[in-house]
C-alpha cells in the first residue's frame, strides 16, 4: 500500500507540520522520526504494524513530505530538534519510546542529549550520528547547490529518482519510488530538495558536538543497520553501538539505508522484542 496521508497539523516555529497517530489512545506512546530526503511515508508499514500494541505518532518534519516548505526555513538538525521538542510538548508526551531513521536519528539524539528530553527507549536506524556521513552525491550538491537548483525539470527528476534508488539494496517498487520523490518535484520541490541537502552537509558540526553525550544516554538503546547501507555504512552502526553503553546492535542482511522499506517485517519484529524487554 502506497497510500499515506497525515490528518493533523501543528503550527511550529518553522511552519506547518503535518502529523497523525495510529492505535489505541490508551496504549504506550511511540514516536517515529524520518530522515533526509524522506518523510513519514517510509514508516507506513512499520507504523501500522506497531499500532496494534502502541499509540504510534508520525510526522513530516518542516521542509519535508506534506509539511511546509519555504525558502527561509532553518532546516538545520538543531532547529529540527527544537521542533521535535515542541511537538512532544504539544502531544503531551513526557517519556515516549522513540524510533528514528537517518538524520531523524541526529534529531532524536540532539533532543535527548542537548535538550534533556527523556525517552523510555530509543531505537536508531541507519542513523546520522557519527561523522563522516553522507554519499558522494550529497557532498557534491552541498558544494554546488545553486547549479543543481537550475537543472531542467526532466534532468532533476531523473537525478532525483536515481539518487533515492541508491538508498535501497533490493530496489524500490515503482509506486514507492514515485511517492518518495513526489515532494521534491516542481519548482518549489526542486529548490527545497537541494536546499535541505546543502543544509545537511553543514550539519556535521552538530553531530560532532553532541556525540560526547552519547555514552551518557540514560535510556535503553537499540541500533539497527542495513548491512548494505552505502549512504551511512554499517561500520558507523557498530561504532555507535560501542559508544552507547549497553546498547543492542542488529545488522540486517540484504538491506540498504532504507531499512524500513527494505525489511519492514524484520525491523518491526526487532522493535517489538526490544519494546517488550524494556516494558
Amino acid at each position: 500500500m502506497c497510500e499515506w496521508t497525515l490528518g493533523h497539523s501543528y503550527d511550529s516555529r518553522l511552519g506547518e507540520v503535518r502529523w497523525d497517530r495510529l492505535g489505541d489512545p490508551g496504549a504506550e506512546p511511540l514516536v517515529l522520526l524520518h530522515g533526509t530526503p524522506f518523510s513519514s511515508f517510509i514508516w507506513r508499514d512499520v507504523a501500522r504494524a506497531l499500532s496494534g500494541s502502541r499509540l504510534v505518532y508520525v510526522f513530516d518534519m518542516p521542509g519535508y513530505g506534506s509539511s511546509a516548505m519555504s525558502e527561509r526555513q532553518d532546516l538545520s538538525l538543531e532547529a529540527l530538534a527544537g521542533v521535535f521538542t515542541e511537538l512532544l510538548g504539544y502531544w503531551e508526551l513526557t517519556r515516549p519510546d522513540v524510533v528514528a531513521h537517518d538524520s531523524g536519528g541526529a534529531v532524536a539524539l540532539g533532543a535527548h542529549v542537548d535538550r534533556g528530553i527523556p525517552y523510555r527507549s530509543l531505537a536508531l536506524v541507519d542513523a546520522v550520528s557519527l561523522s563522516p556521513w553522507g554519499s558522494e552525491f550529497f557532498a557534491l550538491v552541498g558544494r554546488h547547490t545553486e547549479v543543481f537548483c537550475q537543472l531542467p525539470d526532466q534532468l532533476h527528476r531523473m537525478l532525483l529518482r536515481s539518487y533515492v534508488s541508491t538508498a535501497s539494496s533490493p530496489g524500490l517498487r515503482p509506486g514507492v519510488l514515485d511517492a518518495l520523490t513526489a515532494p521534491w518535484l516542481g519548482a518549489d520541490g526542486q529548490a527545497a530538495f537541494y536546499r535541505q541537502l546543502a543544509q545537511r552537509r553543514a550539519d556535521e558540526t552538530y553531530t560532532d558536538r553532541i556525540q560526547s553525550g552519547y555514552a551518557a544516554i540514560d535510556a535503553p538503546v537499540l541500533v539497527c543497520w542495513g548491512a548494505d547501507d552505502t549512504w551511512v555504512p554499517a561500520e558507523r552502526g557498530r561504532e555507535l553501538a560501542d559508544i552507547v553503553v549497553g546498547s543492542r546492535l542488529h545488522i540486517i542482511e540484504a538491506a540498504g539505508h532504507l531499512l524500513p522499506e527494505d525489511r519492514p517485517a524484520e525491523l518491526t519484529a526487532i522493535f517489538l522484542a526490544f519494546l517488550q524487554d524494556v516494558a
